[in-house]
């Protein structure tokens, strides 16, 4: 065998194995990427039940209820809601008309079912995902603006 083919083998093996590695990683990203989505959003491409994903927007006036450890409420962007469930504390910082995160998933009756709750941790705070998605609505009031 001549050097070059030697080496010509050597490029090509050290690609393959860089090739896999690269699949293997990629693959395990896809199962711990969790996307975020508003209400309009799961409106326009809704996303298959048992799939993890961030929801956010707006903590809907009224729609809070909570009965021991399980809470109710609707999340909104101004334009759509949608109903999220969750088992266990809420932040100090979740009440209605609060800007949430709820990361979790859908169940075939179309409940999304959260695993974590996340609200704004100060009054002019908001997370850049939920202003965007109420820019993109047309429902953004910055602060100040009455």
């Amino acid at each position: 065998m001549t050097r070059k083919k030697r080496r010509l083998y050597f490029v090509l093996a050290g690609m393959s194995v860089l090739g896999i590695a690269a699949a293997l990683v990629l693959t395990s990203f896809e199962d711990s990427l969790v996307f975020f989505r508003s209400p309009s959003d799961l409106v326009e491409k809704p996303i298959p039940a048992g799939r993890n994903f961030r929801l956010g927007g707006l903590v809907e006036e009224g729609s809070v209820e909570k009965n021991g450890v399980v809470t109710r409420f609707n999340v909104t962007d101004l334009n759509k809601a949608v109903p999220v469930t969750f088992e266990g504390l809420l932040p100090d910082l979740f009440r209605e008309g609060q800007g949430v995160v709820a990361e979790g998933s859908f169940t075939e009756d179309g409940v999304f079912v959260a695993t974590n709750v996340l609200a704004k941790h100060d009054e002019n705070y908001m997370p850049p995902e939920v202003a965007d998605a109420l820019k993109k609505a047309g429902q953004w009031k910055p602060e100040g603006d009455n």
